[in-house]
């Protein structure tokens, strides 16, 4: 990836181009424009909390003290790819990891490594519902505590919950993992019926390979933010040792590159 990660300035602060924030514009207006009925409540209330609008890159200093006061979550700045231990350690401070830099317009459309939009506008929003940073902050602890021999299967629940999670609202359907409202291609391969949606059991995650690349074949789904706190009371370690014992269920992908 030739991207570099900016670096702040002595108040904190990033220095974004003209271009970056006219880039910044497009994509929240094209995702703002699609997402209403698609994307759970808790996450445009989340846009509206944090104040997050069309016109700049929002600071991560800004987004941050926002946060601590709403959840007493909060954010940091981190290059795109960050060790698990890193990862986990901030998850565990009821932080998210923020990568600094932004897409080029060429790159508008798709980019692997996670930028400041995806960061910010996938996953900040959600940062103001204090069941949503729960789950976050015990996930941290949980990885944390079980160490690097559970960090795969860990990050199967996390990509198929704050990546790529869906939930049965009253109204339906409806989006909630950052790699679906931050993506147009995503958003509506999810929400206009173009993959499976699976009921959310843990095992079935720990078992569940996926690919990066790709459009999701399938989501699962929750009732609430309630039931991922909850889920977290199982014994994670041992579902996990059991889907390793019986290993993985067949892609739902085509396997090559």
């Amino acid at each position: 990836m030739s991207y570099t990660s900016k670096l702040p300035g002595p108040d904190g602060r990033f220095d974004y181009t003209a271009e970056e924030h006219d880039i910044w514009g497009t994509l929240y207006d094209r995702q703002m424009a699609y997402l209403p009925g698609r994307v759970v409540p808790e996450y445009l209330h989340g846009v509206q909390a944090l104040g997050l609008t069309r016109t700049h890159v929002p600071q991560i200093v800004d987004i941050d003290a926002r946060l601590a006061d709403l959840t007493g979550a909060g954010v940091q700045g981190v290059p795109a790819i960050i060790p698990p231990s890193q990862f986990f350690a901030l998850l565990a401070q009821r932080k998210f990891p923020v990568a600094t830099f932004l897409r080029r317009r060429e790159d508008i459309d798709y980019i692997e490594e996670p930028d400041i939009f995806h960061e910010v506008f996938g996953h900040c929003p959600l940062l103001t519902n204090p069941a949503y940073c729960d789950f976050i902050e015990r996930f941290g602890h949980i990885a944390q505590r079980l160490g690097k021999a559970y960090s795969w299967r860990l990050f199967r629940l996390f990509w198929f919950t704050v990546e790529f999670g869906m939930m049965q609202t009253p109204d339906g359907l409806r989006a909630y993992g950052a790699g679906i409202v931050s993506s147009p291609s995503e958003a509506q391969h999810a929400t206009e019926g173009g993959a499976e949606m699976l009921p959310f059991d843990l095992m079935t995650i720990f078992r569940t390979p996926y690919r990066i690349d790709i459009l999701q074949p399938a989501y699962f789904v929750i009732d609430g933010f309630d039931q991922l706190v909850a889920a977290l009371d199982a014994d994670i370690a041992g579902m996990i040792d059991r889907a390793k014992a019986m290993g993985d269920l067949p892609p739902r992908f085509d396997s090559a590159a």
